[in-house]
């Protein structure tokens, strides 16, 4: 097995507090993006270590894609709204890329039922908390194989979109998005009934799936992303 199978085998196993570490250190370091240099340094860097540690990179371009929509919105609300001034309103946009690209994508890759356990062991959050929140993280994970049997059983019975008729198209979009939303409802409310007749709502002692430890690899993905997080500080500091 070579070593980037390893070190991607070994991101994708991390502690999912770690994950979500990298996100807070970008944000933090999005702060300190006071320039287009300090942005693109900042954000080449979070660039090559997702490619070293990324499984594909189907998943971070998508999450690249949003992030650059929203880094375009702002770049021009800024750009209206601030005299047309094309570097401060560029600088805005690339500041959204650094805080939000890094951490959509580490969390891409959380799995919920360890969230959980990390949740309550380690931060010792609220056991009941902690059981809702993982619940509602798992009905979320569904939401896309379930638009795909929407979708697949409408063109079944012919009613697929009707892309050459604008009107046609949002119309079979708002339709589709309503059963959606019924069809979480739905799952919801199996949800709470099935957890209320397991004891959660009136449980004292609960026990987890699985152990919350901190292996070598969590550390070096937590401080990993502590150093990324200090790219920007440091390139404002020096410059």
């Amino acid at each position: 097995m070579s070593a980037a199978r390893l070190v991607r085998g070994a991101f994708l196993r991390s502690n999912p507090l770690a994950l979500l570490s990298v996100g807070l250190w970008s944000l933090v370091g999005g702060l300190f993006v006071t320039d287009l240099d300090i942005g693109v340094v900042a954000l080449s860097a979070y660039l090559v270590v997702v490619a070293l540690v990324a499984p594909t990179w189907r998943y971070p371009l998508l999450c690249l894609a949003f992030a650059l929509v929203a880094g375009a919105t702002v770049t021009y609300s800024t750009w209206r709204g601030n005299g047309q001034e094309l570097d401060a309103a560029l600088v805005q946009g690339v500041r959204v890329l650094v805080v939000a690209w890094p951490g959509s994508v580490a969390i891409g890759y959380l799995d919920p039922a360890r969230l959980g356990d990390h949740l309550a062991q380690g931060l010792r959050l609220p056991a009941r908390f902690v059981a809702a929140f993982v619940a509602a993280l798992q009905r979320l994970t569904t939401l896309a194989h379930a638009w795909t049997q929407l979708d697949r059983s409408r063109r079944a019975r012919g009613l697929g979109p009707e892309w050459r008729h604008p009107v046609a198209a949002v119309r079979w979009g708002l339709s589709m998005a309503f059963a959606l939303l019924v069809h979480a409802l739905r799952g919801a409310g199996r949800t709470a009934v099935a957890m209320d007749a397991r004891g959660f709502a009136t449980a004292q002692d609960r026990t987890w799936a699985e152990s919350a430890d901190w292996s070598r690899t969590d550390v070096a993905v937590a401080v990993g992303g502590l150093l990324l997080g200090l790219v920007a500080p440091t390139v404002w500091a020096v410059t």
